[in-house]
């Protein structure tokens, strides 16, 4: 396996991924606020960015549209589930990694929830995709969100330490979580990954100062970048806010200066 900064997901060593499986995972309440973020084609060449290390997208997606955008960096969403699923959580593999790699995947992804009481079978399908992502010499992005029955608070430090630990044990080139509410905490997330790269879950649509605050702190903090969907896509302007994140993650600038920079 080359190492993960030689492959097209970095960038200098630095990761941001456009997350767009929101249309399986979420529904169309994503997509409300920019009616225009529900056609893919949209999404993609919102991915030309130089910033956009990756495009995260499902199966579905990625045949229909990634033909016509074979500039874009393609991470496969190997696993996704509805929100109309109402059970303990759990993630639907929907493809393999053979078939990503034949439809030209430069990456994979793949959703571990710890905790639920799914978390067994979930490690063992992360298994057989990690397994198969090293034979086709794919770096592994594992979004790890501890969630279920197992799971009281998912918000905290510890918590979220505990899954970029998971990511690690496991075999992850890529640990995706949640902000731990600090550069405090993330510096303890970012330990316990050792040389698994951390990226913050980007979360629903925030105020611009106070999102590219939360991404200098993760960058401070040791993170390697971050996985953003609704804060981008769901702004008038995604070009813009990619234009500060890009400042933010590559170019080590201040969040005054990104937003000097629009």
């Amino acid at each position: 396996m080359r190492p993960f900064d030689d492959t097209p997901l970095a960038r200098d060593g630095k990761v941001l991924i456009l997350a767009y499986d929101h249309g399986l995972e979420h529904g169309p309440v994503d997509f409300e606020d920019v009616p225009e973020s529900a056609n893919p084609e949209h999404v993609f060449d919102v991915a030309t960015h130089p910033a956009v290390t990756g495009l995260a997208v499902q199966k579905g997606v990625a045949e229909a549209y990634y033909p016509e955008y074979d500039d874009v960096t393609l991470l496969a969403k190997l696993n996704g589930t509805s929100n109309l699923w109402t059970g303990e959580p759990d993630s639907a593999v929907n493809w393999s990694v053979g078939y990503a790699a034949d439809v030209g995947a430069d990456a994979v992804g793949f959703t571990l929830y710890g905790g639920s009481n799914h978390e067994v079978e979930m490690a063992e399908e992360f298994r057989e995709a990690q397994e198969g992502a090293r034979e086709h010499d794919l770096p592994v992005v594992m979004w790890s969100y501890p969630r279920g029955q197992g799971v009281k608070n998912d918000t905290k430090p510890g918590v979220i330490a505990y899954a970029a630990r998971q990511a690690l044990e496991l075999g992850a080139d890529v640990a995706k979580v949640k902000y731990p509410g600090s550069r405090a905490g993330m510096e303890e997330v970012v330990e316990m990954a050792g040389p698994t790269k951390v990226i913050m879950s980007g979360g629903s649509k925030a105020d611009d100062r106070a999102f590219l605050e939360r991404v200098r702190a993760v960058m401070d903090a040791g993170g390697a970048g971050l996985a953003v969907g609704r804060n981008v896509f769901q702004r008038d302007d995604p070009e813009a806010i990619l234009d500060a994140l890009e400042q933010v993650i590559f170019e080590d600038a201040s969040v005054d200066a990104a937003l000097a920079e629009r």
